[in-house]
């Protein structure tokens, strides 16, 4: 801890292209506590890449590390993302959270399992995404991908946004989900959430609500929805 930040020092590890989940946790940060960010690059050797930039912010005693990566699009991603993710945990003694495993987190926190997803992915990683989420007890009703470039991710138009939630919105629908960090949603959380009457879970939003729990902080956030402001 430092005087900046007596509660806790939260530190972020965000892909290099990416952003939006800088200013999306900044807007989510309680008071007496700091938010520190490392880019890592995003290419082959990404794991070796998350982890030398963890290593950086180790030394500034965080009291957690988010890892920004969804890995629901990629075959086998959610074993290989907490694999790494336990790895790096023992490495830096920290607890380690991902966006991928926050989210789902959040659904069983809100005792949800038919959910419609909305994504930055192609049609070929939501179908894989799709079936990470059937592997993790939860059943898509609905699904939209955006096939956006992974470095024009944060360009998708807030219109776009709002109406892929409602395309998969449904009455069998429990809850509204969005994974893929760079898509900006977090700021429209409560009012997607008043529009359809139902909860919404971002990503980024999870990370932080489960690094703040991890942490032992019990704050409510108003503002951003059900799951940060009852959870």
């Amino acid at each position: 801890m430092d005087v900046l930040g007596p509660r806790a020092l939260i530190g972020i590890l965000v892909p290099s292209f990416n952003t939006v989940m800088q200013p999306e946790l900044e807007a989510l940060r309680p008071e007496g506590v700091t938010n520190h960010v490392a880019r890592f690059g995003f290419d082959a050797n990404l794991l070796q890449n998350v982890k030398e930039e963890a290593m950086k912010l180790a030394t500034g005693r965080p009291s957690a590390l988010i890892v920004g990566l969804a890995t629901d699009g990629i075959p086998g991603g959610l074993a290989v993302l907490e694999s790494g993710a336990a790895d790096l945990s023992a490495e830096t003694g920290l607890p380690v959270l991902t966006a991928t495993h926050a989210t789902h987190a959040a659904l069983r926190a809100l005792d949800v399992r038919r959910i419609g997803l909305v994504t930055p992915f192609s049609a070929e990683e939501n179908e894989q995404a799709c079936a990470a989420f059937a592997d993790s007890g939860f059943d898509v009703i609905a699904h939209h991908g955006f096939g956006c470039p992974i470095d024009r991710i944060g360009e998708t138009p807030l219109s776009d946004i709002r109406a892929a939630f409602a395309a998969v919105d449904g009455p069998e629908v429990e809850a509204l989900v969005q994974v893929g960090t760079g898509l900006p949603v977090v700021g429209l959380i409560d009012e997607l959430e008043r529009a359809r009457e139902k909860p919404v879970v971002a990503c980024n939003a999870a990370s932080y609500w489960q690094a703040l729990r991890a942490v032992g902080l019990e704050d409510r956030k108003r503002g951003f929805g059900a799951l940060l402001a009852d959870h």
